[in-house]
């Protein structure tokens, strides 16, 4: 079947001819006008760029503005390329960031347990973490020393920083550690420096509660918490930790000791320490003797004595 001829394309076709023709005649009209050597020409010239070039302004807009987004462009793709550079060298600054705060908190320790002052009846001995209990109902850890190094049970147990626990659980080679935060952890301290005593309870959160506190409104978030030797099993004045207002407006204790890293603690001896009967028990069971009468001079009245008999002489 023969295609019928196109009479578009038959039109197009000279159409396109005679539309090159007359655009080569011009550029070759402009070629000679500016290229003619004439003072009438000259003028022609001039005449027709002050009246055709400020009129082509609205055609130079566009131009302008895509080489303005060129060079946005690049310069965006030149503030990305830094700022990737400086993510890179950020999060390298944090590993070099966490690695000096270790060895600040680690220096500060080994300085705390070589140059801490304590008082003249009170001794250390320091054990190495072994391993911790694994369990988010019971907060404790296992320590390297034991009955081996004179350990006795309920006594106290800090990091360097302050006060971490109490042993609870003594063998020959080991002892375990009952951290601050266990729930059945209970410690009497005081809060300075308005002096108030209060107990604080453990309860398996970092931020123990204060319990028992006579005078709330005298406690200020910020102020120290320490032991208050209450009880007679712990040493006074052990730096526990500061106060803090919880999310539940509660009075908490922020702790000074580091439980994320502890390597080491140091356990305190006391010199007369008082004797704890039983495992995890901190019922005082030798009471402090009471005091000796003094002797009666010549002319005073004598204190009564007891005969074997039980019957005052």
């Amino acid at each position: 079947m023969a295609r019928k001829p196109n009479q578009t394309e038959d039109y197009a076709r000279p159409l396109r001819r005679l539309f090159v023709s007359l655009l080569v005649l011009c550029l070759f009209l402009v070629f000679l006008v500016w290229r003619i050597d004439s003072p009438r020409v000259e003028r022609f010239r001039s005449n027709l760029i002050d009246a055709v070039v400020p009129s082509f302004d609205w055609a130079l807009v566009p131009v302008t503005k895509m080489v303005g987004m060129v060079e946005n462009f690049q310069s965006y793709t030149r503030i990305y390329e830094q700022n990737q550079e400086l993510r890179r060298e950020l999060q390298q600054m944090k590993a070099w960031k966490e690695a000096a705060l270790q060895l600040e908190q680690e220096n500060a320790q080994l300085l705390n347990l070589n140059n801490v002052r304590l008082d003249a009846q009170l001794s250390y001995v320091t054990g190495v973490v072994l391993a911790d209990s694994g369990s988010p109902f019971r907060q404790s850890v296992l320590l390297n020393i034991g009955t081996r190094d004179g350990l006795v049970d309920g006594w106290a147990a800090t990091d360097g920083l302050g006060l971490a626990g109490r042993i609870s659980g003594v063998g020959k080679r080991t002892s375990r550690v009952i951290l601050l935060t266990d729930s059945n952890s209970r410690i009497p301290i005081m809060v300075q420096p308005s002096g108030q005593n209060a107990l604080l309870v453990g309860d398996n959160s970092a931020a123990p509660p204060i319990e028992f506190l006579e005078s709330p409104e005298k406690v200020r978030p910020g102020d120290r918490v320490v032991s208050s030797g209450d009880g007679g099993v712990f040493p006074a004045g052990l730096l526990v930790g500061h106060v803090a207002l919880g999310s539940d407006r509660r009075l908490r204790v922020r702790l000074a000791a580091d439980y994320e890293r502890l390597e080491f603690l140091r356990v305190l001896r006391s010199h007369p320490g008082e004797m704890v009967e039983g495992e995890g028990s901190l019922i005082v069971s030798t009471p402090a003797a009471p005091p000796i009468p003094v002797a009666a001079t010549d002319g005073e009245e004598h204190a009564p004595e007891t005969t074997e008999e039980g019957q005052e002489e």
